[in-house]
């Protein structure tokens, strides 16, 4: 049998040694059947992640735009925008 410290909370002390002395056993007993209930619990299997999809497109830009003019950028997507409406 091995000898340990167990650091709990005085209100957990209180609750755990007043359930031990309502079910007439010992504070040991009452953490070991703690221990023993908490690994004999089956823990379910991780989902696996999901990887979002792979596009197959290509072809890349379209004709014009250019990815370091952000405030042309902008400006294609206001137009595009007032197109809408």
């Amino acid at each position: 049998m091995e000898r340990t410290t167990v650091r709990l909370s005085p209100e957990l002390m209180r609750q755990a040694k007043r359930k031990a002395a309502a079910d007439g056993r010992t504070l040991t007993a009452l953490i070991e059947d703690g221990v023993r209930r908490v690994l004999s619990e089956r823990v379910p299997p991780r989902a696996k992640r999901a990887l979002p999809p792979v596009s197959c497109a290509s072809g890349g830009l379209r004709p014009g735009i250019n990815l370091d003019d952000f405030a042309a950028l902008q400006e294609d997507e206001d137009i595009e925008r007032v197109k809408r409406l």
